[in-house]
Parts: C-alpha cells; sequence; structure tokens
C-alpha cells in the first residue's frame, strides 16, 4: 500500500512539472498594490508639497530689526512687520514684471526651483497613475519616466538653491541687510522658507530609488522551463 500511495505521490509530482514546463499550470494574478509603490506615491505627494510651499514663501532671509519690526525677503515676495504687528507683503514689481526681481541671481533661481517643482507635480501625477495599471510593461516604463523626472527635478532645484546666496550682493539686499554678500547675509539671517526648500531636496533625492523598485511584482505568462 505504501509503495503504490508513493508511485501515485511520484506520478502527481511529475505531472505538475510538466504543466509548469508547458506553461499549463495556472498562473497567479499579479497584485494591483505594493507598499514599495504606495510608499512612493505619499512621498512624492508630501514633497511636492513641502517644495510649493518654500517657493512660496517669503521667509527666506530674514532680518528682525527690533522687537516690533521686522523684514523678510522670498523669492517672489518682500513682507515686513510695522509695529501694530500688522504683516505687509507684495510681490516684486508684480506678478507680470519678473524683471523687477531684485537680483538676477534671483530671477534664476525662482527659474529653476519653479521648473523642478513643476516636474515633482508631473512625476507625482504619474506615480499616481502606476497605482490604477496592472503590473506589465506600461507600468515598469511609467514608473522609470518618473524616477528620470524626480531625478531631474532634484538638480533644478539643487542648482536653484544654490543660486540664491549669489543675490545678497545685490543693491536691494544690502540696504537692508548691511554688509551682506555672496554666501553672507551680513545682518539677516537664513529664513525657516529656505531652510524648508533645503530639507525637500534633500528628501527628493530618494524619490528616483523608490521609483526604481515602485513597480508590482509581474510573473511572466511563460514559465521558464524546469527539467523534470
Amino acid at each position: 500500500m505504501r509503495s503504490l500511495l508513493d508511485h501515485n505521490k511520484k506520478k502527481r509530482s511529475c505531472a505538475a512539472r510538466l504543466d509548469v514546463s508547458l506553461g499549463l499550470a495556472p498562473q497567479h494574478r499579479p497584485r494591483m498594490f505594493s507598499c514599495v509603490s504606495g510608499f512612493w506615491v505619499l512621498l512624492s505627494a508630501c514633497l511636492v508639497a513641502v517644495c510649493s510651499f518654500s517657493f512660496l514663501s517669503p521667509a527666506w532671509i530674514v532680518r528682525s530689526a527690533d522687537l516690533h519690526t521686522s523684514i523678510s525677503f522670498g523669492l517672489l515676495w518682500h513682507c515686513s512687520e510695522s509695529l501694530e504687528r500688522i504683516p505687509s507683503c507684495y510681490t516684486f514689481g508684480g506678478l507680470g514684471r519678473f524683471n523687477d526681481i531684485p537680483s538676477s541671481s534671483w530671477q534664476t533661481s525662482a527659474v529653476l526651483c519653479s521648473g523642478g517643482c513643476a516636474l515633482l507635480v508631473m512625476s507625482c501625477l504619474l506615480a499616481i497613475v502606476t497605482l490604477f495599471l496592472p503590473s506589465g510593461l506600461c507600468e515598469r516604463r511609467l514608473c522609470t519616466l518618473a524616477g528620470y523626472m524626480q531625478t531631474a527635478a532634484v538638480f533644478i532645484m539643487a542648482s536653484g538653491l544654490l543660486v540664491y546666496p549669489f543675490g545678497f550682493n545685490s543693491t536691494t539686499v544690502k540696504k537692508y541687510c548691511e554688509n551682506s554678500s555672496i554666501y553672507y547675509a551680513g545682518d539677516c539671517q537664513i529664513g525657516w522658507g529656505y531652510m524648508l526648500a533645503i530639507v525637500g531636496v534633500m528628501l527628493s533625492v530618494f524619490l528616483p530609488f523608490f521609483a526604481k523598485y515602485a513597480p508590482k511584482e509581474h510573473i511572466s505568462p511563460t514559465p521558464i522551463p524546469t527539467i523534470l
């Protein structure tokens, strides 16, 4: 009896191997969601919010003249706080007059940072689309494209942050921050907006790595033949 059971067991094992080698074995359905892709999308969305908020922040350079007044600069904004503790902010020359930004370095930084934020937004949208795609070639290509866009965004925004301190030598900054020069803010201090932008760029470095492993597991429709 035992020999008969062993014989039947061997027959079933051989038949299963034959089905796998011929591609007749039932295929597992690919997963529609993975932890890596979900975390990648979440991190991408958070960094889009961080970079956009820091880009629009008026607190890249801050000076507290005394206990009651303060002055701050951003890429596009200039704010001052009066004795009544009421902040007054305005754009440099208005939104339609880009040339009124007080330094060519700040103009370059504004273009680079806004371009990097736009790339992050588009890559985040692509990452969201991949969540609803079945595993396959299309999903892998979209993840790869989003990863390349995020890599480019990191380099572009990092270049914008490196160019920005060259504007400390401008006449407008010297007017409020005495003794300021390139990479030296003088009597002013680096504000939370600029620091937040640096943190956002540093965290964005990890996005392309998650994009590489974001595609869901894909089982080939033609399994590799096994030796019987």
